[in-house]
């Protein structure tokens, strides 16, 4: 017998010949080579086709010592991983020895980097080799490369997320460069690229069929992207020559029960919260309370990841991975239920939220509204393209008034609900409150006529249906709209109505608080400073008891309008600030550039002009976002004029122009923080502590406040 020979020796850095470039990746060759030097077993994960075996094959040349790589990825049967590993590492030997006693023996006391790919259909005994390698070699370094971890103590993990928007870019032209083909970086290229989410193998396939397609024509044919994307070469593996095998590869490695979680997380949009996940996802095969352990498993398996929101903890598939999971999905003929599951689920979201926003977790339900919106439009749009479900669209857009009024969202909520409205539902509840809704955000835009129309037959229909909170909100709308065109006499008569009629009713939440800051405003212009202060100190008091920060800005805003009158500008700003910071905080585009508007005046008559006129040409850059600049009101504009005045009298228009548009060029973040730079704004939480509250989450049997008594309206 003849003992252990080497028939290839280990690569000793020279790094070998690459066919095509690398593109991109230093922070991660940097993170790698780090946590080499940390642990002795490193795993690259990722989603299939995301570039792991090519950053380890650029990788592993330049470790000192030697290095071999181990493709398991042919191997079929478990017994075979150890000959598969031996011949990496160009070993061999004709005795009667084991693989693996051989391995022990001819890498004893060697500094080698192991590469271990393709390793997931067998984990268990590659898991089982590695562990037993790396307990009884301490010089051995293996850098395992799949598509799940090893599962082994001391494992460092090193997710490989897809390439970032420039270097997918980069990529994409240098792909099409290879092929003589000049391609530059255009809107519709980077398009592309962000549609293809950075996924080296999509960009490098999508780039193959530049012979025969425009990006453009790329870009229109992506929405069935598993036909589109193949042809990988040649010498590539079998499983990276399609999109399709790449993720397929995936889905075969897959339990049953991950294959069907896979597909039922599909019909969610972008990412997802656990408990989403287990209602949503949950029955007909998969019990609720196995759904964790079940994505815990698609974690492992890069098919899902985690990211940490200001929402909370959420999960996230690629669309590519969704796309797959959505196919099958459909072959499994239960699409059509979890989309109802799914619409259930963020109707019950949108309701709580709206209790909730007249909470102390106001904050919260701004931050969760805004990352659960590709959710709730993708429930909107099933309820306005499902027979029946129109009343169900009806409802969810009105319920989502606190998004789109107070988290500036303002055209967007105005298409969902005249997309509802257009829709006849036979449910006089959920139209009413979709037409009141649609009146509060026109005249917020400053569109009066559609307004006025909406919010007239929303009484109308209230009359005749006897819906006394239904007839108050219309009222209270219509109050509004006549503070925005001048009318004040007629606004301050509407508003103390519905302010009546909500008393009758027991209605207390943050739209019935904020017509008693317009009733404010309205006595504020027609020189009743004492009665405006009154009323909105007594706002201030109920909203801070509440935790409710979102009217109390508004009332801040009319607080500081009356001390400015009342010739205290620095009590003004100091409002002022604190008004601004938390309608930022909120998204809130109203509120915010009222806010601007007013500290310009309050700036100029402090002696900063130049700095008045700058905060005008920021108010000016967003009110297009809004609507009609200060409503087309005189009573609005006046302090407008009176600064703009002030200011021209003081630098010049030549100078006074010049500063507008400084003020024009800052955008929305970088205007709040130019206003407030020199005033200390308390944060959100620093308010004074509300009144203890319970935390409402969907699935809850009982709400923590009645619906439609002192926690808002509801109707529906």
């Amino acid at each position: 017998m003849r003992g252990p020979q080497r028939h290839g020796p280990l690569s000793d850095g020279e790094r070998p010949l690459e066919l095509t470039s690398f593109v991109g990746r230093s922070a991660e060759l940097a993170e790698l080579a780090g946590a080499l030097r940390r642990g002795r077993l490193v795993t690259v994960t990722g989603v299939g086709g995301v570039g792991k075996s090519r950053l380890a094959a650029r990788f592993a040349p330049g470790w000192e010592g030697g290095h071999g790589r181990a493709d398991l990825a042919p191997v079929r049967d478990p017994q075979f991983v150890e000959y598969a590993v031996m011949e990496a590492l160009g070993l061999t030997d004709h005795t009667a020895r084991t693989p693996r006693e051989m391995l022990l023996e001819q890498l004893a006391g060697c500094r080698v980097l192991l590469v271990l790919d393709g390793f997931e259909h067998l984990v268990e005994a590659a898991a089982g080799l590695m562990a037993d390698l790396l307990r009884r070699l301490p010089e051995l370094r293996v850098l395992a490369v799949g598509r799940r971890p090893l599962g082994l103590a001391g494992e460092r993990l090193l997710p490989l997320a897809p390439l970032g928007a420039d270097e997918a870019v980069e990529l994409f032209t240098d792909r099409a460069a290879e092929q003589g083909l000049q391609v530059s970086d255009t809107p519709q290229v980077r398009e592309l690229c962000h549609r293809l989410e950075g996924i080296p193998l999509a960009l490098e396939l999508a780039a193959g069929r530049l012979r025969a397609l425009s990006p453009a024509q790329l870009l229109r044919r992506l929405d069935d992207r598993f036909r589109l994307l193949t042809g990988g070469g040649r010498d590539v593996p079998p499983r990276h020559r399609t999109l399709r095998t790449a993720i397929g590869w995936s889905h075969e490695l897959c339990t049953p029960a991950e294959r069907l979680l896979w597909a039922r997380l599909s019909v969610f949009a972008r990412t997802f919260e656990l408990e989403a996940a287990e209602y949503v996802c949950s029955g007909d095969g998969l019990p609720a309370e196995e759904v964790l352990d079940v994505l815990s498993s698609l974690l492992a398996q890069s098919l899902v990841a985690r990211e940490e929101t200001a929402a909370g903890p959420r999960y996230r598939m690629l669309d590519t991975v969704r796309a797959y999971g959505a196919h099958w999905l459909e072959a499994t003929g239960d699409a059509a239920r979890l989309r109802r599951r799914h619409r259930d689920w963020y109707l019950g979201l949108a309701t709580l939220c709206e209790l909730d926003w007249f909470s102390p977790r106001q904050s919260e339900v701004a931050a969760r509204t805004e990352a659960e919106l590709p959710n709730l439009r993708a429930a909107l749009e099933f309820c306005l393209t499902e027979p029946d479900e129109a009343h169900l669209g009806q409802y969810l857009a009105g319920s989502l008034w606190f998004c789109w009024v107070g988290c500036g969202r303002l055209a967007e909520g105005r298409r969902w609900l005249e997309r509802s409205l257009g829709l006849e539902s036979g449910y006089a509840r959920s139209r009413l409150k979709a037409l009141w809704v649609l009146g509060h955000v026109a005249i917020v835009q400053g569109d009066a006529v559609p307004a006025l129309a909406a919010l007239r037959e929303c009484r109308e229909r209230a009359e005749r249906a006897g819906d006394a909170a239904a007839l108050a909100y219309a009222e209270h709308r219509t109050g509004c709209l006549a503070l925005v065109t001048d009318d004040m006499a007629g606004a301050e008569a509407l508003l103390r109505s519905a302010l009546d009629r909500y008393r009758r009713i027991g209605e207390l939440n943050s739209n019935v608080l904020l017509g008693q800051v317009e009733l404010a405003m309205a006595r504020a212009f027609q020189g009743d400073l004492p009665e405006a202060v009154r009323l909105c100190e007594n706002v201030r008091r109920v909203c801070e008891d509440h935790g409710e920060r979102w009217t109390r800005s508004y009332a801040l805003y009319v607080l500081a309008y009356a001390a400015w009158r009342d010739g205290a500008p620095d009590r003004a700003r100091e409002l002022l600030a604190d008004c601004l910071g938390n309608a930022h905080a909120f998204h809130d585009l109203l509120g915010s550039v009222l806010a601007l508007e007013l500290l310009a005046l309050v700036t100029v008559d402090r002696g900063e002009a130049a700095e008045a006129a700058v905060l005008q040409g920021a108010a000016a850059r967003l009110w297009p976002s809004v609507g009609l600049p200060l409503f087309g009101s005189a009573y609005y504009n006046a302090p407008h004029e009176q600064c703009e005045t002030a200011a021209r009298q003081a630098l010049g228009d030549a100078r006074y122009e010049e500063c507008v548009r400084l003020g024009a060029r800052l955008d929305r973040d970088a205007a709040v923080a130019r206003a407030l730079r020199h005033d200390g704004v308390r944060p959100l939480r620093a308010l004074p502590a509300p009144r203890a509250a319970v935390r409402i989450r969907p699935g809850q049997r009982e709400p923590a406040a009645p619906p439609t008594r002192k926690g808002g309206e509801t109707a529906g």
